[in-house]
């Protein structure tokens, strides 16, 4: 793992343990075990380190995409399952660049707001309705607020079968789609 990995590992981990205002430059640096002036190496500022986190998710986000875009079981189901906190990279990049934008970070509020518009251009392409894509969509936004809101440290659906009903519900939206195009 590169230095610069490490240093956005540990920022993220301070958001979701501890919050914004504990991500000082110093708390980050001393969390990656590097001296201040490692980090402002490779982070000159904070804004710099926020941008550093921005690109991390902005990438893992664009693969999420594709993972989303090719799934088997469609874009769908594949959004909602993926939508429940598992603590991956994706997680905890979302949920740590969300709490930056909870605290009226720009380029986090945006990078957010781009990525949830992106995955709703895909969940529309499947089913064709741009109403029930938002509903779609919102049911997942609630899994992550969930997450979010504890630095992911609550998982909204505990077992295999709370997600699979969940699942169930969301099928029958898909279906309902459906329904309002045949009409």
């Amino acid at each position: 793992m590169s230095a610069r990995d490490a240093l956005l590992d540990a920022y993220e981990a301070i958001l979701l343990d501890d919050g914004v205002r504990a991500a000082t430059l110093e708390a980050v640096a001393a969390r990656a075990g590097v001296s201040k002036g490692g980090l402002l190496y490779h982070f000159p500022s904070k804004d710099a380190l926020v941008a550093g986190l921005v690109a991390r998710l902005e990438a893992l986000a664009a693969e999420d995409r594709d993972r989303m875009r090719q799934a088997p079981e469609g874009a769908v189901r594949y959004y909602i399952r993926t939508s429940n906190w598992s603590g991956s990279s994706l997680d905890r990049a979302l949920v740590a660049t969300s709490q930056l934008a909870q605290e009226s970070d720009v380029a986090a509020r945006d990078v957010v707001a781009r990525i949830g518009q992106e995955w709703l251009e895909l969940i529309v392409e499947q089913i064709g309705d741009r109403a029930i894509s938002r509903a779609i969509l919102l049911i997942g936004d609630g899994l992550y607020y969930n997450a979010a809101l504890t630095g992911g440290t609550y998982n909204t659906l505990t077992g295999e079968q709370s997600l699979e009903e969940l699942l169930e519900v969301v099928d029958h939206l898909v279906e309902l789609a459906g329904a309002r195009r045949a009409s």
